[in-house]
């Protein structure tokens, strides 16, 4: 009997290093340590830009300036720009720790730029996008006869929400045209961008689970962005004739993702199965202890 009991718990032993084992791996192939480090040692604690002190912001929100002016800082961090750490300066140059060169043009103070010149000042970031808008019927004509739609007319000025196919609406397209050719690229669009929200929450799902994706994360990043970037060219058949080439791209990290979930179904039901059996050896284990007795 002493030897079963013995037998018994040596197998105990084993089962329970089996997983903790497939508990950690399964953490993704990148491995445990990779997904603690980006999570929590590198994460930041807090959004939104630290700076020591700001005097863009000092300044904006003093009684000393126009009250149109004091409204700017307020939608400033409601914006994507803010959550992205996206400063004043980052535009509009200046340095904001210094209030005599705070809007110096030898430290790069750009401050409101004309309506023609809006597509370069946010260009500076947006360089794809403003390269499709140059090449487009919008940028031409503002390039043209310094008319037309640019940046802000479209996503605004200080309080620049995320991207979203929204943003192709009859209210604003009919402002300056009929919205029948806007319409028709976003019937094109449509579907890709539904494509690559559902790939955006299944890999949000992975990561809640622990899996590493950041490898994923950074090329549905770059696909969706040059996906974005191609409706500024307002160009009808060429969104058509790319569509398929993005459908592709979106294609490939879909079966990654897919076998990501079945790898994750896989090492939970072994992980079940093992669990089962531990029970069942530590129910055997007290029953042979029992008799011994």
């Amino acid at each position: 009997m002493g030897g079963s009991y013995y037998m018994g718990f040596l197998l105990m032993r084993y089962l329970i290093s089996m997983i903790i084992f497939f508990s950690l791996i399964s953490i993704s192939e990148g491995g445990w340590k990779d997904v603690f480090k980006k999570e929590f040692l590198t994460a930041p604690w807090g959004k939104g830009p630290k700076i020591e002190r700001d005097v863009c912001i000092e300044c904006h929100t003093s009684e000393m300036i126009k009250s149109q002016y004091r409204e700017i800082p307020s939608e400033w961090r409601k914006s994507w720009h803010y959550e992205y750490r996206v400063a004043c300066h980052d535009c509009h140059g200046g340095d904001p720790r210094d209030a005599e060169k705070s809007m110096s043009p030898e430290r790069g103070f750009v401050g409101i730029p004309k309506h023609k010149n809006v597509p370069e000042f946010c260009g500076k970031c947006h360089i794809g996008i403003l390269e499709n808008y140059l090449e487009s019927d919008h940028g031409k004509a503002l390039k043209t006869i310094g008319k037309g739609p640019n940046c802000v007319t479209c996503h605004g000025s200080h309080n620049i929400q995320k991207a979203s196919i929204a943003i192709i609406n009859e209210g604003l397209c009919t402002r300056c045209h009929s919205y029948e050719r806007a319409k028709s690229i976003k019937a094109t669009l449509l579907l890709t961008e539904k494509k690559i929200k559902e790939i955006y929450d299944s890999l949000k799902t992975l990561r809640s689970r622990l899996i590493y994706t950041e490898d994923d994360d950074k090329i549905l990043f770059r696909t969706h962005v040059e996906f974005r970037a191609l409706f500024h060219t307002v160009d009808v058949n060429l969104v058509k004739d790319r569509t398929d080439e993005f459908s592709k791209r979106l294609s490939a990290i879909e079966v990654r993702v897919q076998k990501y979930f079945q790898e994750l179904e896989f090492r939970q039901n072994f992980t079940g199965i093992i669990m089962f059996i531990f029970i069942g050896l530590c129910i055997t284990v007290f029953l042979l202890g029992r008799k011994s007795e």
